[in-house]
């Protein structure tokens, strides 16, 4: 089987971390994975924001409610897209992606974390100091997995996969 089909079928989300740093050089080639995705008009209007300060992390992760998991990853990486753009929730999407995948190939754990539009996306984007006309879309928890969870159940190909018509 080809490497990346096997990177994608052996990702699952990962919610807890051991407390170790990822390199900066790993995290820069994660970001520059996620700057490669397609993006609509290839406007590329995002910004990704990584955090690795302890404190940061810990602010963050009490801000999120369902991302507490975040003060033990190595590294949050916020995505954010420019306001106006008019596919900014789609390019975050194929960006967060790209990252996740290959993080994966790395053998970090992550984990998505809801944040577009969510009741507490505006606090982050204070705490973080986002300009006006940038969006926060995607924040992702990255590090070094202390457990690998079992995969949950997903659908058989067979339930989601139609040819011609439905």
């Amino acid at each position: 089987m080809n490497e990346t089909i096997k990177t994608i079928k052996s990702r699952v989300s990962v919610r807890k971390f051991l407390e170790k740093e990822v390199p900066k050089e790993i995290l820069e080639d994660l970001i520059d994975c996620g700057r490669l995705a397609p993006s609509g008009y290839n406007r590329q209007p995002w910004i990704f924001l990584v955090v690795t300060d302890k404190e940061l992390k810990n602010r963050l992760a009490e801000i999120t409610p369902w991302g507490r998991f975040l003060k033990e990853a190595g590294a949050g990486i916020l995505i954010f897209c420019e306001k106006d753009a008019e596919t900014a929730l789609e390019d975050a999407c194929a960006a967060g992606e790209n990252i996740i995948i290959a993080a994966q190939s790395y053998g970090l754990g992550t984990c998505w974390i809801n944040s577009y539009k969510k009741a507490y996306s505006e606090d982050v984007k204070r705490l973080v100091k986002c300009p006006n006309n940038m969006e926060l879309m995607v924040m992702l928890a990255v590090g070094y997995p202390a457990e690998i969870p079992q995969r949950p159940p997903k659908k058989s190909l067979s339930e989601v996969l139609r040819w011609q018509t439905f």
